[in-house]
């Protein structure tokens, strides 16, 4: 099985690998650990790389090292696990990496928000929920965080 964990930057993507560990066999399960960091504009212009944000450059060290400590977790457990950090859009890098590399489930976080923080932040969650080719597993963490 392939699974894609998406994580993000909260204290909660531990919490999350431990519920996935303590859920699957390690046998057979090959995992992908994806953060995705997300530019501050909403367009590049035409004439640069999809992708390209400068103002990430600093944060690109920090995720590594998220998605490296995680995928720890998970090897130490006996998993086959690889790592990834992508830019673009949260929702939209979730779904093309699972697609990219053919996820038969993808594992991801929801602080479980509620009025105006989850319509102004909106839910990742729930939109991969909802657009994914595959399976979908939603672990809730506390709400807020």
């Amino acid at each position: 099985m392939k699974v894609l964990m998406g994580i993000d930057d909260s204290k909660f993507a531990a919490e999350i690998a431990r519920a996935f560990v303590a859920q699957f066999r390690a046998e057979n399960t090959d995992v992908l650990v994806l953060h995705v960091l997300q530019p501050l504009g909403l367009s590049a212009p035409p004439e640069m790389a999809a992708g390209y944000a400068p103002e990430l450059a600093d944060l690109k060290q920090l995720a590594h090292e998220l998605v490296d400590r995680i995928a720890g977790q998970l090897r130490a457990a006996g998993f086959k696990a690889e790592t990834a950090v992508e830019v673009g859009d949260v929702r939209e890098r979730i779904l093309d990496c699972a697609s990219e590399w053919r996820a038969d489930l993808i594992v991801l976080g929801s602080h479980g928000m509620r009025g105006i923080q989850r319509f102004l932040l909106g839910s990742v969650a729930e939109f991969v929920a909802r657009h994914a080719k595959c399976s979908v597993q939603i672990i809730r963490t506390p709400a807020g965080n």
